[in-house]
């Protein structure tokens, strides 16, 4: 109420604090593929593995972009690793 009488943040607003489980979750996902942390860890609580999951994707569209496009660099298919020989 404070923040919002100041003008911090617009009436009707307010924010929560990030949740441990999503501030670990998130630094977890920066750092190591879900794949490395399945094999590391033998148990993974299924909330955490959620929280991981979501937050290995990327946030920003030009990111999600950059991920999506499958460019091995090669023009000529049979170059390319597992492309088709004559």
């Amino acid at each position: 109420a404070a923040a919002a009488a100041l003008g911090l943040l617009p009436l009707g607003k307010t924010q929560s604090p990030e949740s441990l489980l999503d501030i670990a979750a998130r630094k977890v996902a920066e750092k190591w593929p879900f794949q490395r942390v399945e094999e590391r860890f033998e148990r993974i609580p299924e909330p955490v593995q959620r929280r991981i999951v979501y937050w290995s994707f990327p946030r920003s569209e030009r990111e999600i972009c950059m991920y999506s496009s499958f460019n091995t660099g090669a023009e000529d298919p049979a170059a390319a690793p597992g492309g088709a020989v004559a």
